[in-house]
């Protein structure tokens, strides 16, 4: 059987607001992600890495920025339209290691509602997700709380 492994990074700023969303959970917060969907940087990071892994570009040229259809667009419906591409191009998500890089809101206590949305989105089992976090010890911009990335790398196989 064929794999192919893509990743996936994305970076928003914090800017104005009461929540951030990631992994498709609203975690209130201080501040929100400046963004033109939900600035939900994990999901983001895993959109580039399963389309990376089929060499089919990235988010931003599936859903631009510059289309308002995708304004305030949940990122969990967007990692579903990736999945079905996916899909449409012969393969499945077989594994999915996302790290989310912050020092502020703490992840820990939403890992298990991210790995389940992204199981869901992805039609794949909650044992194929891994969601972990980690800071940057208060260096750059996450460091300096300015901001939120995350990382992703997504193994897919072809079906059948």
């Amino acid at each position: 059987m064929m794999t192919r492994i893509g990743q996936g990074i994305d970076v928003h700023a914090f800017g104005p607001g009461d929540h951030v969303v990631l992994g498709g959970v609203h975690i209130p917060f201080e501040q929100g992600l400046v963004a033109h969907s939900d600035g939900d940087v994990a999901l983001h990071a895993l959109c580039d890495a399963l389309l990376g892994a089929l060499a089919l570009g990235d988010i931003g040229a599936h859903f631009p920025p510059t289309d308002e259809r995708w304004r305030d667009a949940d990122s969990k419906e967007l990692l579903a339209a990736v999945g079905n591409r996916v899909a449409d191009q012969g393969w499945k998500p077989s594994n999915c290691d996302l790290t989310i890089v912050c020092e502020a809101p703490k992840i820990a206590p939403h890992v298990a509602q991210m790995r389940q949305n992204i199981a869901e989105a992805l039609g794949i089992d909650i044992a194929q997700v891994s969601v972990k976090a980690t800071t940057t010890e208060k260096l750059g911009f996450c460091g300096r709380g300015e901001g939120i990335a995350a990382l992703a790398i997504a193994q897919v196989e072809e079906i059948g």
